[in-house]
């Protein structure tokens, strides 16, 4: 498809002001492209080449284009976004841009039942180990893997249908994002190549950004709840006072959300240079804020759109199981006491 995304229309980022709950013009061939039932690594790259998102893209376009899918189907945002994770990595390190028919992962989940370490064999280095939480790891081309080594942790790219790659196809039960299996992958002495020095995946600024971006694809399935919902209730009869007061409140928390990655796009793509420090500190702020609003829209949509929206509309109770998976991959309470750790500890360095 030759269509270009049409940066030209209503923008959910930028224009808090415009109707979230009239579905954008543009979404026609979005949506053909998103419900196709293409395999995943020709669904990414047809994406990622019809919303021209690479390595260099701006944030704000990042995470508007990504807000946008994930208000169609969530499953397809989450698939999308490590995509395009890895191709800024991969600019921001230095490498040329991947194989446009390539669709990427990056696996940095670390647990101590599940440890992956770079080692050198010879010039090569090579991975040794397993990795969990490998999401589409027996679908895509390549991943960044983020493993360890004798100065700390590394990110490497693998080409992932190297023979010494092995996917482990245990059971995926979950009923949300069903389509993004996350199972482990075992390293056999596979080949990589370092991405970046040592450490430098966790210690620059952008991995904050990152953490926006997936803040973002929850705003935008909850955006599509809020607005399918909304629709429900336009349509109604004599909508009813509480029917009211819940789309009052749905208007409130998206125009908090939308005002909140406007301030933070704009900061990520100024020209001030957050050290990483700060770049978390904003990051914390927003995911934090983002969640926590999201849970109120996934609720509020819920209970504005009725029953009848669960039972009866697939594309509506498959948004949301799919965020409940995804939103239970934030952290949480532990995030929101991190922040507030790292406030009381600049307070206490500067006499507060």
């Amino acid at each position: 498809m030759d269509t270009q995304f049409d940066t030209t229309s209503p923008r959910i980022i930028t224009s808090p002001l415009d109707p979230w709950w009239d579905a954008p013009a543009f979404r026609g061939n979005l949506t053909k492209l998103v419900t196709s039932d293409a395999p995943t690594v020709e669904k990414i790259t047809a994406l990622a080449r019809f919303l021209q998102l690479t390595g260099q893209t701006s944030h704000t376009d990042q995470w508007e284009r990504l807000l946008q899918i994930a208000a169609i189907d969530i499953g397809v945002a989450r698939m999308l976004e490590p995509h395009v994770d890895a191709l800024g990595i991969l600019a921001e390190a230095g490498h040329e841009a991947p194989d446009p028919h390539s669709a990427w992962g990056v696996y940095a989940a670390d647990l101590p039942t599940h440890r992956v370490t770079a080692t050198a064999d010879g010039a090569q280095t090579v991975l040794i180990g397993e990795k969990a939480w490998c999401s589409l790891a027996t679908e895509l081309s390549h991943a960044i893997v983020i493993a360890s080594d004798s100065d700390g942790n590394r990110a490497c790219a693998v080409n992932l249908r190297d023979p010494r790659v092995r996917p482990q196809t245990s059971a995926w039960p979950s009923l949300g994002l069903k389509e993004i299996p996350s199972g482990s992958v075992a390293f056999d002495r596979a080949p990589a190549t370092s991405v970046g020095p040592p450490n430098w995946y966790l210690d620059r600024p952008s991995f904050a950004w990152g953490g926006i971006r997936v803040a973002a694809c929850w705003f935008g399935g909850a955006l599509g709840m809020a607005r399918s919902a909304a629709q429900v209730h336009l349509r109604r009869t004599g909508p009813s006072p509480m029917g009211e007061m819940q789309l009052g409140q749905l208007d409130a928390e998206v125009f908090a959300v939308r005002t909140i990655l406007s301030q933070a796009a704009t900061a990520a793509d100024g020209d001030y240079k957050f050290s990483r420090a700060e770049a978390w500190r904003l990051a914390l702020r927003v995911r934090n804020t983002v969640y926590r609003s999201v849970q109120r829209i996934q609720l509020l949509s819920k209970e504005l759109a009725g029953p009848a929206a669960l039972t009866g509309d697939a594309a509506f109770a498959k948004a949301d199981a799919d965020l409940t998976v995804y939103l239970s991959q934030h952290h949480g309470p532990r995030d929101e006491a991190a922040l507030g750790e790292d406030i009381s500890s600049e307070s206490g360095t500067s006499g507060l």
